[in-house]
């Protein structure tokens, strides 16, 4: 039995289901050994960053373009 500790003191873990989720993180596991899990990470990590980066870009694009509007009608 698993026991869980909350606040010291011991408390047996409920019994849990496991889901498809958890069926696939340990194939995972199984399949994609040390450097493969951390390629497929970094890989992962990689695309985040760059979302980010084109979301920052795409919200310069729209500030630029907002003065170059106030500007022009300034003039």
């Amino acid at each position: 039995m698993i026991i869980r500790r909350s606040r010291g003191v011991p408390m047996p873990a409920a019994p849990v289901r496991p889901s498809v989720t958890d069926a696939l993180l340990a194939l995972e596991g199984l399949l994609l050994r040390g450097g493969q899990r951390t390629a497929r990470r970094n890989a992962w990590t990689a695309v985040l960053e760059d979302r980010r980066r084109a979301k920052d870009r795409t919200e310069a694009q729209h500030v630029l373009e907002a003065v170059s509007t106030e500007a022009s009608q300034a003039t």
